[in-house]
């Protein structure tokens, strides 16, 4: 307990699957969590489930791809905790399609969520941790954004970005006392894979290349969030954690 002790964290996308996971798992270690999501009802359920477990944390809604939310959530978890020390960018989108079969549409919403949100979350939260004195970004790509696959272009295409993103501001924020490090989760189960769920040969696709030989818990991916997110991992910046039950290893 207490491993992000008196920290202000802010996640987005908060509201569901392994959002919840991090904002619950950060505030049990105790932090303050200024928790976001597109989705208001499941946003605030996140909050009051901390509340409820005697922890600190508000909801704000919040859509990732639009630089004026951006700011409003930055100024107003300030105004709420007077800083903030720890941002996850979890938020994200899954359309599934080979390059030529995707859309425009599908391409640029893919992006607007998937990197346009972090790149706005990395840019417009520097003024507020470098006040706070320096602090932790914890991008959320995939093993998509390292290995190719079938049927997912938009979507390894923007956590390609994610990756290299975070690399780029680990540079340019280190001087600020700002690290920038990736997660690239593997299969985890959570509610972007309930309909496949019930599709055995998908399952089984997914899962015959993992070593561990099944999905992953989203708490095994925040307890990964929380290493970062905590100073035990002070002199890791610009990395990439693969939490992926051995998908990429073969």
């Amino acid at each position: 307990m207490g491993r992000v002790d008196g920290k202000v964290a802010l996640v987005t996308g908060g509201g569901m699957g392994m959002g919840e996971s991090h904002c619950l798992l950060l505030a049990q270690e105790g932090a303050s969590v200024v928790v976001t999501d597109i989705d208001a009802v499941a946003g605030e359920a996140t909050a009051q489930q901390i509340r409820d477990q005697g922890g600190e944390a508000i909801f704000i809604a919040h859509d990732v791809a639009h630089e004026d939310q951006w700011q409003s959530v930055i100024d107003q978890a300030v105004e709420r905790y007077e800083k903030i020390d720890i941002l996850i960018n979890n938020a994200g989108i899954v359309i599934f399609g080979a390059n030529d079969e995707a859309t425009l549409e599908d391409w640029d919403k893919t992006m607007a969520v998937n990197s346009t949100g972090v790149f706005l979350g990395c840019k417009l939260i520097v003024p507020a941790m470098e006040k706070a004195g320096g602090g932790s970004i914890v991008n959320i790509s995939s093993i998509y954004g390292i290995i190719g696959a079938p049927n997912s272009a938009a979507y390894q295409a923007s956590k390609g970005a994610v990756r290299m993103l975070t690399k780029s501001c680990a540079v340019d924020y280190a001087e600020f006392g700002i690290r920038v490090n990736s997660i690239h989760p593997g299969v985890i189960r959570t509610p972007i894979l309930d309909d496949l769920a019930d599709d055995e040969a998908v399952i089984k696709e997914l899962l015959c290349t993992t070593i561990l030989d099944r999905m992953a818990e989203p708490i095994e991916v925040s307890y990964a969030v929380l290493l970062l997110a905590s100073d035990e991992s002070s002199y890791m910046t610009g990395s990439e954690l693969v939490v992926d039950g051995g998908y990429t290893a073969r």
